[in-house]
């Protein structure tokens, strides 16, 4: 992101349930809000799993790329099932190139969906 590469970077877990490697790297990224650099949003919503839980997501974005962070949080916590079109989506606002969304769908869902 520092590098000005990838525009979005996401982490998620249950609220307080990160562990503390993610805590570490979390820390790191609060470096760079605080000067500036780039910006955090917070959001929480409700999950389902094997139980009910409070998602916690974390998103960092470049200054100026501030929409990608509602679009991820629109993106996850819509109510149409996943398919390789959101997957490509989310790859989109994380800012991989089509190629490599190309790949990675291609390797997670098959030909039929390139």
């Amino acid at each position: 992101m520092l590098a000005g590469e990838k525009p979005l970077a996401s982490f998620v877990d249950g609220k307080d349930c990160f562990p503390e490697v993610v805590e570490r790297y979390l820390r790191l990224f609060d470096r760079h809000v605080a000067e500036g650099r780039i910006v955090r949003m917070d959001h929480f919503s409700e999950a389902i799993g094997r139980r009910a839980y409070l998602a916690h997501r974390i998103l960092f974005a470049l200054p100026g790329q501030e929409w990608r962070m509602q679009a991820m949080i629109d993106l996850m916590t819509g109510d149409e099932p996943w398919s390789p079109q959101l997957e490509r989506r989310q790859g989109e606002l994380l800012g991989y190139a089509d190629w490599m969304n190309d790949y990675w769908l291609e390797f997670a869902f098959g030909k039929q969906t390139v």
